[in-house]
């Protein structure tokens, strides 16, 4: 009588893999080599949405009618970002100052929130903070035109700007302000 041939797949069970052999050791790797894939995939899907998001914020708060902004105007514009978080802490104070309510509410997030300006502040005082390159007219026209898409992301040219940017801009319009009041003083002799 001939063997009855078994159907592919049909009865047969997965081998057990010994866990000190070659192949055990080949599988650990690769289920480590895709964790760690997935890790950077997700790093870099946050950063990729925190800068996003920092983009937005600026496209919103641009001026229409501008072609391009100069070195001071795009430090206000940085001073206005910083401050972003102003209405919100505003608003926990307000809950927090509230008589006859036990412990800090949203505690969390105002430390959160202190954290972000501050890390921030110290960027655009020290080495400086990336935004948009919105000084050179062509890049601003570029910026404005971007829908949002974070793929399209490297095509928009970032500017570290920091307060020694400002520093020049400032003391011009402190040394106009002093020659003002010298000038009103003399008027009133």
């Amino acid at each position: 009588m001939p063997k009855v041939s078994k159907g592919r797949g049909g009865g047969q069970e997965k081998k057990v893999i010994h866990p000190y052999s070659r192949k055990a050791a080949q599988l650990t790797r690769e289920a480590h080599k895709q964790e760690k894939k997935e890790k950077l995939k997700n790093e870099k899907a946050l950063r990729l949405s925190i800068v996003g998001e920092k983009l937005q914020w600026f496209q919103s708060h641009l001026d229409p009618s501008k072609a391009d902004y100069t070195k001071k105007e795009a430090c206000e514009l940085i001073e206005k970002y910083l401050h972003r978080f102003s209405d919100e802490l505003e608003q926990i104070e307000l809950q927090n100052s509230i008589k006859g309510r036990q412990g800090r509410q949203h505690n969390s997030r105002e430390i959160i929130i202190k954290q972000t300006i501050e890390r921030e502040r110290q960027l655009y005082e020290g080495y400086g903070i990336d935004i948009p390159d919105i000084v050179n007219g062509k890049h601003l026209k570029i910026f404005r035109e971007w829908d949002g898409d974070l793929k399209k992301l490297p095509n928009i040219k970032m500017r570290k700007v920091s307060t020694k940017n400002a520093v020049c801009s400032r003391t011009e319009v402190a040394n106009g302000e002093a020659e003002e009041e010298l000038d009103a003083a003399k008027d009133t002799d």
